[in-house]
């Protein structure tokens, strides 16, 4: 089609609708609108002015010209118009029309997951996703299950996301070589970190990375990294898994999805994670993002994410970025929290209460840090989130041994404080009696490494909280592993924990 002159399809609006067709769904949208301009004065014009070879596919230009209008839209960020086109496309399509009603329905699902309404994005890829199989359109509903499955998650429905991932693999596997199951078997993999099942997540990646970037969809590349990056930091993998999201970040490719979850914000996450406080404040100051900012959904992850920027910077009595008090970040999570709940985004909303509960314990507010954390324990019971809670730090991690230890305390918060690793103190009497002892006891010193090596605090962090150099922490952090034989961070905290350290 390219290869034509262009006053060949002045006359031809059923080939041009191709060419437009064709653009699109490679991303291309140069040269797009005057087509549908050409097609539009093609219909206006006496049938017998076109060159028609298909009078079906003549009749169904109104409709398609509406769906191209409606993605145009999309990619403009022109949600009203989105919703108006898709919703006008579907009032002209027969419903025999399965591949076309999907492509109007799968558009305004986009509409409405951009605009927070996860409720109305989900059902309409549900649709979308039945009307593309009924049409036998396979990768283009493996697609929309990607889709449906992010917008479970976000809704804290991980049961129903396992299930979306589930059923895209049971396609894939009635039709051999569809492109897809890699992608299935990452989704998977994201639920599973959720839940702490690492080592099925790590199985469900290695199938992935087995059938390679070919067998997956456009999103492939970056989401195994990203997905990756995670289980590398549960297992504490830190360098891994900056390593992993820095791979993932010119990979990015949301395919039309609206881009929640930018690489640049997972990024400083792990700086934070790692102790980087300067790097996350930079990221901070470049998206020139504030506490009093407007809310959106679609930076709501970038806001979250600011909260726990500012809470460690509280934490480290450091004010040269933004000035902003303790209160503002207060408010700016009340706001998040409030946003949040109104949309149904559960998995969000559990995630800012936790970071409630350490502004509050920051603040020295105990009691509001405790209701909370029990806020959030609540909300996540239901679906198992627990990795979450593991993420947000040594204050988070003592104040969960304190409500799981409570005689009120609900099954799932003491599950997830006993996802933390077990902690005995040298004179604990009945340490001698759990298991083994060491033939080269830990010194002092070596001890209270291995204390700070359970916590989220990187290499460099460790160090400067014990005053010595990132070499002598490197000398201590190697005598442990000899004296436990171990060769990772979470195989010696395991060791550790066995032998009652």
């Amino acid at each position: 089609l390219e290869a034509l002159p262009d006053d060949v399809f002045a006359d031809r609006p059923v080939l041009a609708i191709g060419l437009v067709g064709a653009r699109m769904a490679s991303g291309d949208t140069t040269g797009v609108e005057p087509l549908l301009a050409g097609i539009e004065a093609a219909l206006a014009r006496p049938a017998t002015a076109s060159i028609v070879f298909d009078a079906e596919m003549h009749a169904g230009l109104p409709a398609q010209v509406a769906v191209q209008r409606a993605g145009l839209s999309l990619l403009a960020g022109d949600l009203d118009a989105t919703i108006a086109h898709a919703t006008r496309a579907l009032g002209l399509l027969d419903p025999s029309d399965h591949l076309r009603r999907a492509a109007a329905t799968a558009l305004l699902a986009l509409a409405r997951w951009t605009a927070g309404d996860l409720t109305g994005a989900a059902h309409g890829y549900s649709d979308a996703i039945a009307g593309l199989r009924a049409a036998g359109y396979l990768p283009d509903m493996l697609g929309c299950s990607l889709a449906l499955a992010d917008i479970q998650i976000a809704q804290g429905k991980l049961t129903d996301a396992a299930a979306t991932f589930a059923n895209g693999l049971q396609v894939t596997a009635e039709h051999p070589g569809l492109r897809g199951a890699a992608d299935m078997h990452v989704g998977l993999a994201e639920v599973l970190i959720e839940r702490n099942q690492l080592d099925a997540a790590a199985r469900h990646l290695a199938i992935s990375s087995d059938l390679g970037e070919p067998g997956g969809l456009p999103q492939h590349p970056y989401r195994w990294r990203v997905v990756m990056a995670r289980l590398c930091r549960a297992t504490g993998d830190l360098e891994r898994a900056l390593e992993l999201i820095d791979d993932a970040a010119p990979r990015y490719d949301t395919d039309f999805s609206p881009a929640v979850r930018p690489v640049a914000a997972m990024r400083a996450r792990v700086e934070l994670a790692r102790g980087n406080l300067d790097a996350a404040l930079a990221w901070a100051a470049a998206q020139r993002l504030t506490s009093a900012d407007q809310l959106s959904y679609v930076r709501e992850y970038e806001h979250i994410t600011l909260a726990r920027v500012l809470i460690a910077r509280d934490q480290a009595q450091t004010h040269q970025a933004t000035g902003e008090s303790s209160g503002a970040v207060t408010g700016l999570l009340d706001r998040l929290l409030d946003a949040a709940t109104a949309g149904g985004r559960t998995g969000s909303a559990i995630e800012i209460l936790i970071l409630q509960a350490a502004a509050h314990h920051a603040t020295g507010n105990p009691a509001g840090a405790v209701a909370a954390l029990e806020d959030a324990l609540r909300r996540a019971e239901p679906e198992g989130h627990v990795r979450l809670f593991l993420h947000a730090g040594p204050a988070i991690t003592s104040l969960l041994r304190s409500v799981a230890a409570s005689p009120s305390a609900t099954a799932h918060a003491r599950r997830v404080a006993a996802a933390i690793e077990p902690v005995a103190t040298p004179s604990d009497p009945g340490a001698a009696m759990r298991g083994p002892v060491l033939v080269d006891p830990l010194s002092p010193r070596e001890l209270d490494v291995l204390r700070l090596l359970r916590s989220d605090l990187s290499g460099p962090a460790i160090a400067r909280e014990l005053h010595v150099s990132v070499n002598t922490l490197r000398t201590h952090t190697k005598n442990i592993f000899t004296k436990l034989d171990a060769t990772t961070r979470r195989e010696a905290l395991r060791r550790a924990a066995e032998l009652g350290l």
